[in-house]
């Protein structure tokens, strides 16, 4: 049996340890049936069928129960082999919680303060510069105002930023280097290295920028623990939640389920970007804390529903509930939303009326966020369209996957929540 679950007769999800777990009657949670319904018809007649997307895989689950568990089109448009629930994805960015709470697992320790200087862990980041003017390498600098925290690593707001943002001369720096990208032979030092040559967008803790700062989170890991991100992630997440199929490589067991990845063309057709039976992933030596794992429906709904739970999840304790509280607070300075302090030209969220925490986007006001979901969801998502969010006030998590890059081209996270609350009926 492969997976954490493995869907039967549209009925029941059985675990990797043969554990029957029921998909519920959504009447029993509070939803609506045919609310829910909505879903599938939406993705099939606006994504699916006229071909924007190859196809989808959805999961809605309340008080602690699946109650929708939906596949529509094929995972592979060039072999036409059909979505399933067992399907690997590239989640990209969706690794990025999974390492702030490989971080948090060591604050719990007492190894790490939020307000540590990074340089403590890397002194390669000691006497960083900030850029003023000029094109790489003949950069202008000044220096920092003050040292780059953790904390600034965890809510992005640490100076450093992404190749894609293509904002200003030091986003084409990284684009020149191809920082964080997983070239051959290439590692989480060998990154940090680059990025101690370069740099920062602003000083530390002054703005919020999208950036690669949770894969130098991810090294911090790597140097306090003593193990790779690899093999902490294995000892300490992934083995404990059971998430079986999640992993910065595709094993070669695996390649049958594993999704084609597809680009949106400027002219808005469809293209083969990543082919899953040629993959970059394979044989990498790159752990990106921000971006490097693949995973599954089940697998990713398993580490949700430990968040959910306050940190446990089958009697294995991840986190501690009050170090999760503190996470999905916002840190943003002053309690500001994005729109007031982001720099920058991408994120996986709109700015308005969300806040930042260590690791998750945050739902701060649903009235300017322009959409249902409650006040104090957490959230984020992935460059291949990826998302997952999670609400305690409804006691809800959803998880939806698919593979288009780039994850703004469509709302799917505004058109879901749409859907989705729509469908509470208590």
């Amino acid at each position: 049996m492969r997976g954490a679950f493995w869907y039967i007769g549209g009925i029941e999800a059985v675990t990797e340890k043969g554990e029957s777990v029921k998909k519920v009657s959504p009447e029993t949670v509070g939803m609506n049936a045919a609310g829910l319904d909505r879903i599938g018809a939406h993705l099939r007649s606006r994504y699916v069928d006229p071909g924007k997307v190859a196809g989808t895989a959805t999961l809605v689950a309340r008080r602690g129960r699946i109650c929708y568990l939906e596949t529509e089109g094929v995972r592979d448009m060039e072999r036409q082999t059909p979505m399933a629930l067992d399907t690997i994805f590239r989640i990209y960015s969706m690794t990025k919680p999974i390492t702030s709470i490989a971080l948090m697992q060591l604050f719990e320790q007492g190894k790490i303060s939020l307000t540590d200087p990074v340089e403590k862990f890397i002194p390669r980041f000691a006497g960083l510069q900030v850029w003023k003017s000029g094109a790489y390498p003949l950069f202008e600098t000044v220096p920092s105002a003050r040292p780059m925290q953790i904390r600034d690593l965890l809510t992005h707001m640490s100076g450093l930023t992404y190749d894609f943002m293509q904002q200003n001369n030091v986003d084409a720096a990284y684009g020149r280097s191809r920082i964080a990208h997983p070239k051959t032979g290439y590692t989480l030092d060998q990154m940090i290295d680059e990025l101690a040559e370069l740099p920062l967008v602003f000083s530390p803790g002054e703005r919020w920028n999208y950036s690669v700062a949770t894969d130098v989170v991810g090294h911090i890991v790597e140097v306090i623990s003593g193990k790779s991100l690899k093999d902490y992630f294995q000892d300490h997440i992934l083995g404990p939640l059971g998430m079986v199929d999640t992993a910065f490589e595709i094993a070669p067991d695996k390649h049958d389920r594993f999704a084609a990845c597809y680009e949106r063309r400027p002219d808005k057709s469809v293209r083969l970007q990543d082919d899953p039976h040629k993959s970059t992933y394979q044989d990498r030596t790159f752990w990106s804390g921000g971006g490097g794992l693949v995973s599954t429906l089940s697998d990713y709904y398993r580490f949700c529903q430990m968040l959910l739970n306050g940190g446990t999840q089958d009697g294995a304790r991840i986190i501690g509930p009050r170090t999760l509280s503190f996470m999905r607070k916002n840190h943003l300075p002053g309690g500001v939303d994005l729109s007031q302090i982001a720099v920058g030209s991408f994120s996986e969220s709109v700015y308005e009326g969300t806040g930042f925490g260590l690791g998750f986007g945050v739902k701060v006001n649903p009235v300017q966020n322009g959409l249902m979901g409650s006040e104090g969801i957490y959230f984020w998502g992935g460059m291949a369209s990826t998302i997952f969010w999670i609400d305690p006030v409804e006691d809800m998590i959803v998880i939806f996957m698919t593979q288009l890059i780039p994850s703004g081209t469509y709302d799917f996270r505004g058109q879901l929540e749409s859907i989705i609350y729509g469908a509470i009926d208590d």
